[in-house]
């Protein structure tokens, strides 16, 4: 082969390989989103993060071994628009975003808050509850009577790890002790036993304590402590999916399937309607 055929050769493909660059940048993010809509479709399964513990939200009886709750229904009901079947997925809040990055599920339903730290890895659709913290306490416990006996010397304030209640505490709590359990059932032991005098926990949660638990007390607060906004969550970057996910939670508003679920399981009282 000659010198001047084998630069013409070079050349050529040199031009190519420019062309192919370019088209990249011009596809861009499209093109490296993905598609996680036409995925759950070709899969035909909608896989869906739950916290199975969640009380009203996405809860698995021990009995039945059947999950229930507000969000596993809308799960249900969004497998079903999307002509697809569902698949749950368990999660919880200390492995939420480890499950949606490293695409363990597709969506988590969990009624889980929107705050900073989350939103700057996650994507959130618009919320469709909103909820207050509550404290719960056990009924042989003397020096709780009222919220103001929380914030004081010597008393201890559970917490579980990952849940928004911890950051919410650690920078609310003045005089009282913090304690961080692994997990939520910890929390509920630690009080229960006496060595902590609260735990913090939100409306559903407190109505799964008053409901089952016949030592504890719920403490609510006497005017809004800190209101957190309930959405669910996504991995970042796929458009087509997140407005996909944003039609249904308008969908759902607006037809009333969100407040009929909401009020089978007594959560009515924080449920967002509006679409906002």
């Amino acid at each position: 082969m000659s010198t001047v055929l084998r630069s013409l050769l070079a050349f050529d493909c040199w031009r190519h390989c420019l062309l192919a660059g370019a088209l990249l940048l011009i596809a861009g993010p499209a093109a490296a989103q993905g598609n996680r809509l036409a995925d759950v479709q070709s899969r035909g399964e909608l896989r869906v993060c739950i916290w199975p513990d969640y009380y009203g939200i996405s809860f698995r009886n021990p009995k039945t071994r059947q999950v229930t709750g507000v969000d596993a229904d809308m799960a249900r009901e969004l497998a079903k628009d999307l002509g697809v079947r569902l698949r749950l997925v368990d999660s919880s809040f200390a492995t939420l975003t480890d499950d949606l990055l490293k695409n363990r599920c597709d969506l988590a339903m969990f009624a889980i808050a929107i705050t900073p730290a989350r939103s700057a890895v996650l994507r959130f659709t618009r919320p469709h509850l909103r909820s207050d913290i509550y404290a719960i306490t056990s009924r042989a416990n003397r020096r709780i009577k009222n919220w103001d006996d929380i914030d004081q010397p010597d008393v201890v304030v559970a917490v579980a790890k990952g849940t928004l209640h911890e950051p919410v505490m650690r920078e609310r709590l003045r005089q009282a002790t913090l304690l961080v359990t692994t997990t939520s059932h910890e929390r509920e032991k630690e009080v229960e036993a006496g060595r902590a005098d609260v735990f913090m926990t939100d409306f559903p949660y407190s109505r799964r304590m008053a409901d089952f638990a016949d030592w504890a007390r719920v403490v609510a607060p006497p005017s809004p402590y800190h209101l957190s906004d309930y959405a669910y969550a996504m991995k970042p970057g796929d458009d087509r999916w997140y407005g996909r996910v944003e039609r249904f939670m308008s969908d759902i508003k607006r037809d009333g399937r969100l407040m009929t679920a909401a009020r089978r399981y007594g959560l009515d009282p924080i449920v967002l309607t509006t679409d906002r």
